[in-house]
């Protein structure tokens, strides 16, 4: 290759290079082992409103989102011993103090002490997420206090209603000599009648509602969990999870498809989101029969809980026992809402460090 051959390709090489790096819209950044940028790419500026002089002369560390700081600074440590990182998310700080999430990918170069890492800002995402889960909670309780207050209002009718039918049959109307009186019980009579036959047929309708709502079928709880997991394949993976399964004791379970996958999904990535530091995620999921009731146990040895503090909460709207970034306090409250509403049980034990397992008990 001629002298001219080789400085025009190295221009060219140079020139892709400068234009992948400046016009992303992804960061794309240098770090050093020591925890300051060496380069970065325009975005970063433009995203975060610091200047490249305040990105690089402060460690990265300081603008992490300090509730995420931590996590942060242990996954660095597995980086610097040479182990990628794929899909981590945490969260920045703007200069104008707005949170942005970030899911990183980063690959070591321990001989030059760098890392090489690749952000998506997934912001608009995150917020996508939190705004449907807080809307399909908010919906499930609402939907659950209106179904509580038909049922109750339905119940507390009916007594008065068949009192009143029941002095109108003690009447006796060859009593009565005014004419006018007379029509006015039998108008009083009917009315009663057609109002008791009105509130039936409301009750029909509503036991109508619920059975098109929460469609039951038999399932094959192999099939839906491999069809969750198949959903989560790259979180399982990135995790290392080891999930053992056995439906030995019974494969089919007559329930909802959409509540059991529902169940599955937030069990699963609970155990695997609340694993010990540096600890693969161990998940066991089987079925059993207990004097003739079909239960499914889930257990894993993650993190626990303390029982004696939350027992009376887990299964709250919004409650939270983790300091995880990704808890939202919804997960736990869909599992028990969904089991509950048809007629099943759930339970728990835990202790901290020692996992927690879920005891579901169906109804049919």
């Amino acid at each position: 290759m001629t002298k001219n051959n080789t400085t025009i390709s190295s221009l060219k090489t140079d020139y892709h290079f400068d234009n992948f790096f400046n016009i992303s819209a992804d960061f794309i950044c240098i770090a050093g082992f020591d925890g300051y940028f060496r380069r970065i790419n325009p975005a970063v500026s433009k995203l975060l409103g610091f200047t490249e002089e305040e990105l690089y002369s402060r460690p990265i560390s300081s603008f992490v989102y300090t509730p995420d700081l931590q996590i942060t600074i242990e996954t660095r440590e597995q980086v610097y011993k040479n182990k990628p990182l794929l899909n981590f998310e945490n969260r920045y700080l703007t200069k104008s103090g707005e949170i942005v999430w970030l899911s990183w990918t980063s690959m070591p170069v321990e001989s030059e002490k760098l890392v090489y890492a690749i952000a998506k800002n997934i912001t608009h995402k995150k917020r996508m997420e939190e705004e449907r889960n807080l809307l399909i909670a908010n919906l499930t309780q609402i939907n659950k206090e209106l179904t509580v207050l038909s049922h109750k209002t339905s119940h507390d009718l009916k007594s008065p209603i068949n009192n009143m039918l029941s002095v109108f049959s003690l009447i006796d109307v060859s009593k009565i000599n005014d004419p006018e009186t007379l029509e006015l019980v039998e108008i009083l009579k009917l009315t009663s009648e057609n109002l008791k036959q009105t509130l039936n047929d409301s009750i029909d309708q509503l036991v109508e509602n619920e059975s098109m709502n929460t469609q039951i079928e038999e399932i094959n709880l192999n099939e839906s969990l491999a069809e969750v997991l198949v959903s989560i394949n790259s979180l399982v993976h990135d995790s290392k999870a080891v999930i053992n399964i056995d439906f030995s004791a019974f494969e089919h379970i007559t329930f909802n498809k959409a509540y059991i996958k529902s169940i599955f999904l937030n069990l699963l990535t609970n155990s695997i989101k609340y694993t010990k530091p540096n600890q693969a995620p161990i998940i066991t999921i089987y079925s059993r029969k207990i004097n003739g009731v079909n239960q499914l146990i889930f257990s894993d040895n993650g993190l626990g809980f303390d029982m004696d503090k939350v027992k009376d909460k887990i299964f709250g709207l919004y409650e939270k026992f983790h300091s995880n970034i990704d808890s939202n306090g919804i997960g736990l409250y869909l599992v028990y809402n969904h089991i509950t509403s048809l007629g099943g049980r759930i339970a728990v034990e835990s202790k901290i460090n020692e996992g927690a397992t879920f005891t579901i008990s169906f109804k049919y």
